[in-house]
């Protein structure tokens, strides 16, 4: 699926990047100016701000580089089979959107724009995505795979094992939130339900 790396020189770059050594990893993306970007994003409040630049930096040298055009649909609600990665948006914006209970239509639930990461779930679980994700811009994005990730693990432990731990701390903010609004919604159901049994006694 994913087969460029980061770097000005794609010709000295390797058919199979995954089997690269760190040192050309590194070599291949200096003086790119998307791997600088993507680096500082990566460690932006809205991604894994827990990473140091140069740790960001290793990472990013594991990703690959895409352009999804406008309109395009590039993880869909309930997929199975294509789940392993996760993506950081470097340009543009992405809706998500969800189908609810009871809606045939999808519903918008969130739109993101650079800096942000998207699928680290599925990257981490490899289970069905829980949205949809469409590019509503021109969108430019790095990509982290599963497989890469597991390279890095094998040849840098201490990194991959504090960017898996920054992915488990965004994930518990995002179960937490999400623990919040269920908590608002029960709240809200009890009061309308008290306010219907005030209007309609029994």
């Amino acid at each position: 699926m994913f087969e460029t790396l980061f770097g000005r020189n794609t010709r000295a770059q390797v058919s199979a990047p995954e089997r690269m050594r760190p040192k050309d990893r590194m070599r291949a993306i200096e003086g790119s100016s998307t791997a600088e970007l993507a680096a500082e994003l990566l460690i932006a409040p809205t991604a894994l701000m827990q990473l140091t630049p140069s740790e960001a930096l290793t990472v990013v040298s594991y990703m690959i580089p895409r352009k999804i055009a406008m309109g395009t649909t590039f993880i869909a609600e309930g997929d199975t089979m294509d789940t392993g990665y996760m993506v950081l948006l470097l340009e543009g914006e992405v809706t998500i959107e969800s189908i609810v209970v009871s809606r045939h239509a999808p519903v918008t639930v969130n739109v993101l724009g650079p800096g942000s990461l998207i699928g680290e779930m599925g990257l981490v679980d490899g289970q069905a995505r829980l949205a949809s994700c469409t590019a509503s811009t021109d969108v430019r994005c790095a990509i982290l795979s599963r497989e890469a990730l597991e390279q890095l693990s094998a040849d840098s432990p201490k990194t991959a094992a504090k960017l898996m731990f920054a992915v488990s701390l965004r994930v518990a903010e995002r179960l937490r939130e999400t623990s919040e609004k269920l908590k608002m919604y029960s709240q809200l159901v009890q009061a309308m339900q008290q306010e219907i049994d005030h209007l309609m006694p029994t």
